[in-house]
């Protein structure tokens, strides 16, 4: 599998259990129905750790242009193949999102509220402000990338070793449901342009009944947010551990 087709696929199951866990707790008449945010949180986590073992020894697993971008910053990864990683992701977020859509089928006309269609997708501020709306997604992921690359240094997980290997995508998950948990309050952390951005498109062309908006306007707060957020945490790492 080459590493473009790995990051499609591992955005795509991390949009199809993340996004299928919101669309568990929000929709109408889902086994899931209102059972809470520490359902959501978890999902995601293990989420992206699902997506993480499955294709991080392909692509290194970014599922995420912050990532991607931070880590090109520090020269930890190629500019050059920055373009087609984000490209891929964004498909990977879209072809998820289209799948959590065919998942919950009869619940779509079974909920009338238009909001929590579109939280299924995509992330929305809890009170809107622009202002504090990225800057909330600018620590989030500032954190995110801070931990990725301290958790998984070298010190932490010796590379090469059978731990290393086994543990990585685990700790993934750990830290953004620690996000979760503690930052995703204000925003529901997106943290990643392509978490948004892939499945918000999937809102905007599928075929779901009283949809309403898909709220283009925020659309660019989960955008530029984490990038911000991403290339900063990139920076300090390098700068705080001289790595």
């Amino acid at each position: 599998m080459s590493p473009l087709l790995a990051e499609v696929i591992g955005t795509m199951i991390l949009i199809v259990l993340g996004d299928g866990v919101v669309a568990n707790v929000v929709l109408h008449r889902t086994k899931g129905y209102n059972s809470g945010w520490i359902v959501i949180t978890t999902g995601w986590a293990l989420g992206v750790t699902i997506a993480v073992y499955s294709v991080g020894s392909i692509s290194g697993a970014h599922l995420n242009p912050a990532v991607t971008i931070g880590l090109a910053t520090i020269g930890k990864f190629p500019w050059a193949n920055v373009p087609t990683y984000i490209a891929a992701q964004i498909v990977g977020g879209f072809l998820g999102g289209v799948l959590v859509w065919l998942t919950y089928l009869p619940h779509w006309a079974a909920t009338s509220d238009p909001a929590a269609k579109l939280a299924v997708f995509s992330t929305g501020p809890a009170i809107r402000n622009p202002i504090t709306n990225i800057l909330s997604e600018v620590i989030g992921t500032f954190v995110l990338v801070l931990a990725l690359l301290a958790v998984l240094s070298p010190a932490n997980l010796l590379p090469g070793s059978d731990l290393a290997k086994g543990i990585g995508p685990l700790l993934v998950g750990v830290i953004v449901w620690a996000i979760g948990l503690s930052l995703g309050g204000q925003t529901g952390y997106a943290i990643n342009p392509a978490r948004d951005l892939g499945p918000r498109i999937a809102h905007a062309l599928l075929p779901i009944p009283g949809k309403g908006s898909s709220d283009w306007g925020y659309s660019w707060v989960p955008i530029f947010g984490p990038v911000i957020g991403g290339v900063l945490g990139a920076i300090f790492y390098k700068v705080m551990w001289n790595a």
